[in-house]
């Protein structure tokens, strides 16, 4: 399979079929020579804007880790009241109920005020939970902090996939939009690492300074946020495509009209074309997913990707790894954070390497490996964990096998759940319903970690030492995730955004109209304004 192609830019494997769009953006795409993103300085650069988008994915990572971290410290467990059960549950999910919280507002801050300007609102918001957290006198005052940071979290990741799959390098787009999540597990390494240094820290230091720590993420995003520019597609939606043409002329044509400007003219018609035949995204509203059969499918699937990236059984590791391993003889305080940290690590490094293969394999092939392998691995690792109870875990190789597992199961999670989902949202969703959607698989997915939260620790707790009964629930709900896969799941890979469409039984945008359409952007006549876009049919 070829990864890069003449260009040197990222491709899909010659197996995948390539829309007429595709070939056409191909066609325009100027011959900078081979691995032209690591040479080229104006990719570069954009590039490294766009890793500083993805810095939204490390709150929620550092979030989960730092609790598992937190757990295993007897100092802050007694500072808290030694939570167990629905307590715990309700500290793990304050995040989540603050998250919920901000659902019916972040979609029209994304869509009011354009994508950058969200993520820095919500950065905002997010350090103001950090320092109440890290200030926190007793249990109320921490689960209030806990409130704030899932809100502004909330709202500063809606429009970060968003953002990167509507500025980046049209041939780049896979893999950039799939590397987003990875840095999920970026800030989780940190927090796993930040709790483990502190944890011989005396007093109550051991649990705040990895607290104060989680402001580190948002405060470098909000460092470096401004030299970001906003969506092209935003500003032609606000008729601002002069601002549009000059934001992709300087980052997908290094402001060269010669060699890069039929690249451009071709992302400002596609872009324009569609629209306005979508019309302005301030005229609809979440009752549109309601409307037609083809939005009918796409709230499927961002309802089931937002229920599998909770509810495939990570959840367990995810918040309640100190548990799991207890379940296996590991109790050591350092042990488990040794393990919280390593297993950080391996899932970043592992999910950064299938986010730049992304492109080589078709979406559904990696959705329904990922099922399939993650099934296996919860056989083994219940199976596994079942004799080592009964032999009263006096086996080390078991619980070592059942360590094993863990890996090997994220393994498979990470292959087509850390970055693929956003892939895949950010294609089926059209522009004027793309905040929404993502907006909703973001509240499905703290909704399902309420679950996580509180039924996990209460059902770990009352099944102990015997927790492995619990993992059967995970094997059926993995089996059910595959079967639904396989029977309901489109591809999308070999298009671009604006011709998705067709895969839902809608009229794409015309290539062939874009292709003769010389875009003007030299009088407001030849620039689509509000007016005219909110007038445009569907």
């Amino acid at each position: 399979m070829k990864f890069f192609n003449k260009k040197g830019d990222a491709t899909a494997s010659s197996e995948q079929k390539v829309s007429k769009g595709e070939e056409e953006i191909n066609a325009l795409l100027p011959d900078y020579g081979k691995y032209s993103f690591l040479k080229k300085s104006f990719l570069i650069k954009l590039n490294l804007l766009m890793f500083v988008v993805s810095l939204s994915s490390t709150n929620n990572g550092y979030d989960g880790s730092l609790l598992n971290g937190l757990q295993a410290m007897p100092k802050y467990n007694k500072y808290l009241g030694n939570p167990t059960g629905a307590v715990m549950g309700a500290i793990n999910n304050g995040v989540v109920f603050g998250s919920l919280l901000s659902f019916p507002f972040v979609s029209k801050i994304c869509d009011y005020f354009g994508r950058r300007n969200t993520i820095i609102i919500g950065d905002m918001i997010l350090i103001i939970g950090v320092i109440l957290q890290s200030c926190s006198q007793n249990y109320a005052m921490f689960l209030v902090s806990r409130l704030v940071i899932g809100f502004g979290t909330n709202v500063s990741v809606v429009p970060s996939p968003t953002l990167m799959s509507e500025l980046t390098y049209p041939s780049h787009r896979q893999v950039v939009t799939a590397v987003y999540n990875t840095c999920w597990y970026l800030g989780a390494i940190i927090g796993a690492w930040v709790t483990f240094g502190t944890r011989n820290v005396s007093g109550e230091w051991c649990w705040r300074i990895p607290s104060i720590c989680m402001a580190f993420w948002p405060v470098v995003q909000l460092a470096f946020i401004l030299f970001v520019p906003e969506s092209p597609r935003w500003l032609v939606s606000k008729g601002r495509s002069e601002e549009a043409r000059s934001i992709l002329m300087k980052y997908h044509a290094d402001n060269n009209e010669e060699v890069g400007g039929a690249l451009v003219d071709f992302e400002m018609a596609e872009i324009s074309a569609a629209i306005q035949a979508e019309q302005m995204a301030d005229n609809f509203s979440y009752t549109d997913f309601l409307k037609t059969p083809g939005n009918r499918k796409r709230l499927y699937y961002v309802v089931f990707i937002g229920f599998a990236m909770q509810m495939s059984g990570n959840g367990l590791v995810s918040y309640y790894l100190s548990k799991v391993l207890d379940s296996i003889g590991i109790t050591s305080t350092d042990e488990k954070l040794v393990v919280n940290g390593g297993l950080n690590i391996y899932n970043y490094f592992i999910s950064l390497f299938f986010a730049f293969i992304v492109g080589s394999f078709k979406r559904r092939t990696m959705f329904i490996t990922s099922f399939s392998a993650m099934l296996v691995c919860y056989v083994i690792w219940t199976v596994l964990s079942c004799i080592n109870q009964k032999r009263n875990f006096e086996e080390k190789s078991l619980g070592q096998g059942v360590l094993a597992m863990i890996f090997f199961y994220y393994a498979s999670y990470n292959f087509g759940f850390n970055g693929l989902p956003y892939v895949y949202l950010t294609e089926i969703l059209p522009f004027t319903l793309r905040a929404k959607g993502i907006n909703i698989q973001q509240c499905v997915q703290q909704i399902c970690s309420v679950y996580n939260g509180f039924v996990n620790s209460v059902a770990m707790d009352n099944m102990y030492p015997s927790s492995w009964r619990y993992y059967i629930v995970w094997v059926c709900v993995n089996a059910v995730e595959l079967v639904l896969c396989y029977f309901t799941f489109v591809e999308t890979s070999g298009r671009t955004l604006e011709e998705v469409a067709e895969v839902f039984g809608e009229k794409p945008v015309e290539i062939a109209d874009i292709r003769d359409k010389k875009f003007s952007i030299e009088t407001h006549e030849h620039s689509p304004s509000s007016e005219s876009l909110s007038q445009s049919p569907v």
